[in-house]
């Protein structure tokens, strides 16, 4: 029983529990268990007004809610305003069925390890998803909970908000609360489960003529047979319109120390737009001939954030830090990879010796690829698999793979300008019309 817990409600264990006020929580996290977060983040992600759960939060750190009253379907207590004002607020939340109560007792007697953690007073965090994946939610989704307030708004308030927010430190102490809420209390679900457990050892040790016969199963032979007549798959999932959005982390509880929210929510911004191109990738058709993209070096990633993001000037200053960088090396290498990606970025940046057959084929190639009556640019070698073109700030460069890029000269370094190309002439001619324009 829960620390919070006033005297006299054990007897009514499973009808209603009513928790004393908490004492006001400033500076701190307002749940510090699975359970408690995750009520927040069902919360959180369901709110419709952000602002309204905002004050309520600070209401909530701020002391102004009352005694809890925790029954079947319903939370209440008296919340004040700062004002001193009080409003009487209810939240509602459906119960479950009776039969919706049947299969949550017969998932959790199914799984030796939710009814271990059940008996021992203990709410195992996977009975969420597990339950989720049976089609029962045990944490709230949208429009799951019901807010009644003497302030007569028509939506969550500031009064309702803080009063959700105080619930998650209840479920911290004793995650059982979610339970009643849902229909029923702790004494009731534990001496169910421990009757159908004990029905289910009886049952399957013997039958009515003896000991139980082995459940009949199907061979692998069988089994294997009928591989071609099993239902075809599901069709592949729509591909969404856009990337999903980010959540937000814009809260009034300072991160942890060495936490850039900033930094995660850029990341996560990535993460959405990178999963939507590999879906919209795995979608198309043909994508099982697709090539498969190599893995990136921290280096090579902290470019592409730069390149295909819009990282603020701090967060820019960090990849270039976490690559080896320095910061005014930064924009060229995204520059280069917007051009052309990890081979472009490498052109920029790698400098490699071809061998004297890859070395002679390069100059046969160069030497023919101007033949017929378009002018051959004047080249002077500039290195490794390296030729600039005299009178012009324009610079071809041998690749490992045997491509040519084109590089601009910018600020003294030469930049990767146009796509790779096989032949060299097609890839200055690009690069050197740009230059004229």
């Amino acid at each position: 029983m829960s620390g919070y817990e006033t005297e006299g409600t054990a007897g009514r264990h499973d009808e209603e529990r009513t928790f004393a006020a908490l004492p006001p929580a400033p500076g701190s996290a307002f749940a510090r268990t699975w359970w408690g977060r995750a009520w927040l983040k069902a919360l959180e992600d369901t709110a419709l007004d952000n602002q309204q759960l905002k004050q309520g939060r600070r209401h909530a750190r701020q002391g102004a809610v009352g005694a809890v009253s925790v029954r079947p379907g319903r939370i209440t207590a008296v919340v004040k305003d700062r004002d001193g004002t009080a409003y009487r607020s209810d939240v509602l939340l459906q119960e479950l069925s009776e039969e919706e109560w049947d299969r949550l007792l017969d998932l959790a007697v199914d799984s030796a390890g939710h009814i271990a953690a059940l008996l021992d007073r203990d709410m195992p965090p996977h009975l969420v998803e597990d339950a989720a994946a049976a089609g029962l939610e045990l944490l709230p989704g949208i429009g799951d909970l019901d807010p009644e307030c003497g302030c007569e708004s028509w939506d969550h308030c500031p009064h309702t908000a803080a009063l959700c927010y105080q619930v998650a430190r209840l479920l911290d102490e004793d995650p059982f609360v979610l339970l009643l809420m849902r229909g029923r209390g702790e004494r009731a679900v534990l001496d169910e489960l421990q009757e159908r457990s004990a029905s289910r050892a009886t049952g399957a040790g013997s039958g009515a003529d003896g000991p139980a016969a082995p459940a009949a199963g199907v061979s692998a032979r069988e089994a294997f047979a009928a591989r071609d007549i099993l239902p075809p798959l599901p069709a592949p999932p729509a591909l969404p319109s856009v990337p999903g959005e980010p959540p937000s982390l814009d809260t009034e509880t300072d991160p942890e120390p060495g936490v850039d929210a900033a930094a995660l929510e850029f990341l996560a911004a990535d993460a959405a737009v990178r999963a939507h191109r590999m879906l919209a990738e795995a979608l198309a058709p043909g994508h099982e001939r697709q090539p498969v993209e190599a893995d990136l070096t921290p280096g090579q990633d902290a470019v592409r954030l730069v390149a295909t993001g819009t990282p603020t000037s701090s967060i820019a200053t960090r990849l270039a830090a976490g690559s080896g960088r320095r910061r005014t090396d930064l924009e060229p290498a995204a520059r280069a990879w917007r051009v052309g990606g990890a081979p472009a970025l490498a052109a920029l940046e790698e400098e490699w010796a071809p061998e004297p057959e890859a070395l002679a084929r390069a100059k046969a190639q160069l030497a023919q690829a101007w033949e017929g009556a378009e002018p051959r640019p004047a080249l002077r070698p500039a290195g490794a698999g390296r030729w600039t073109v005299v009178g012009a700030e324009a610079q071809l460069r041998l690749a490992v793979d045997g491509r040519w890029w084109a590089c601009r000269k910018e600020r003294d370094r030469w930049v990767p300008a146009g796509p790779s190309d096989p032949d060299p002439a097609a890839a200055l001619a690009a690069v050197l019309a740009a230059g004229e324009d």
